[in-house]
């Protein structure tokens, strides 16, 4: 699906009213229900890992279009109604917003136990942590991670959706991902990722950063020189020496000394276990990079790893028009999905009649 513009996507206080909430608990159950039917659980990880398609589910179900809650009620209530028939569908969705998150391992090994999954199944834990780490880390783009959910199947493939706030703009940002398509973690490993774009993001996944990756676990062996030379950035304000974008503040050392060491200590083989030592956050990773450059040469390339907007638009064209084409694609898939669902009572029923209305004379 192609990418049609760029909309801001503004963070929501307050709650979803209980009433609603419940309503998409049954819908959204009804409608991942009817594509596993029709398409098996792998399926679902395609779609999910879609962030125009996703956005579009999230209509459907009755949320706020524009809002961020869109993500973090949206997969709240398909958790919920899911739950009692996951075994059953082979499909299992762990984790959430802020505390939930944190408890993405317990879930899995809950489920594992549970479900009677094949012991491998563990390693979702470390998937989960991992994906985590790159986009607060790796993707530095000014927001702050606060949701994080896995979606996964009885045969480990699993896709995950998770958003990041930005305080100062009261936006949002959403990050996807898909295991089918994840061929390297530190490497530009996203399905997609929907906001609004900003200038001069420290993109660490991108291909044009990739030599970075080797002379910073290079440097990792050299702590001491690591130090010396942000000392000296500090004492020039990086001024002639390293050109950046004013709002990426130079690492100070004597923060990044202990994490410095750990990774010396531990030696990681690779790009990926230097980022999984602990205590290696986005200001560690940063710091090896504007090093890497002044020392080795790779010039550090800044770059939005932003593809999709946050909506298909509006009818009373905010942000923008609705884009026809778009929009009529995910709605046939959306139709088709409801149909295979046997729906019988009023809640979803008058969802397919919503649908079944929104042909082109109703979309301005």
């Amino acid at each position: 699906m192609s990418k049609v513009g760029s909309a801001v996507s503004p963070l929501h206080g307050g709650h979803c009213p209980p009433w609603l909430f419940q309503k998409m608990t049954h819908l959204s159950s009804a409608i991942v229900e009817a594509i596993i039917v029709e398409f098996g659980p792998d399926e679902i990880l395609r779609r999910f890992s879609d962030p125009a398609w996703f956005q579009a589910f999230g209509c459907v179900i009755g949320f706020d279009w524009h809002s961020s809650g869109l993500t973090t009620v949206g997969l709240g209530a398909l958790k919920e109604g899911l739950a009692p028939k996951q075994k059953e569908l082979g499909l299992f969705i762990v984790g959430g917003k802020g505390k939930a998150s944190r408890q993405t391992p317990q879930e899995i090994d809950a489920i594992g136990e549970s479900a009677a999954l094949p012991q491998d199944i563990g390693q979702l834990k470390d998937t989960s942590r991992l994906v985590a780490k790159v986009d607060s880390a790796l993707v530095q783009d000014g927001y702050q991670l606060y949701h994080h959910v896995m979606i996964f199947t009885s045969r480990g493939h699993w896709a995950v959706v998770q958003q990041g706030m930005n305080d100062r703009q009261g936006t949002a940002r959403r990050y996807h991902w898909l295991s089918e398509t994840v061929k390297s973690y530190v490497v530009e490993p996203h399905q997609g990722i929907i906001g609004q774009t900003a200038s001069h993001v420290l993109n660490l996944t991108e291909k044009s950063n990739v030599p970075l990756h080797k002379s910073s676990l290079e440097l990792a062996t050299r702590p001491q020189d690591v130090l010396l030379t942000l000392r000296r950035l500090e004492e020039h304000d990086g001024e002639k020496q390293l050109v950046m974008p004013h709002h990426h503040d130079i690492p100070r050392s004597r923060y990044i000394n202990k994490a410095l060491n750990e990774i010396y200590r531990q030696s990681p083989e690779n790009y990926q276990d230097l980022v999984m030592t602990p205590g290696v956050g986005a200001s560690t990773v940063r710091a090896l990079a504007m090093v890497s450059e002044i020392i080795y040469g790779s010039p550090i390339t800044y770059r939005d790893p932003v593809r999709y907007s946050f909506a298909h638009g509006g009818k009373d064209g905010i942000p923008y028009p609705v884009n026809r084409k778009d929009y009529t694609r995910s709605l046939q898939v959306l139709e088709e999905a409801l149909r295979k669902a046997r729906i019988d009572d009023r809640t979803k029923m008058e969802s397919l009649k919503r649908l079944a209305g929104l042909d082109a004379g109703h979309i301005r």
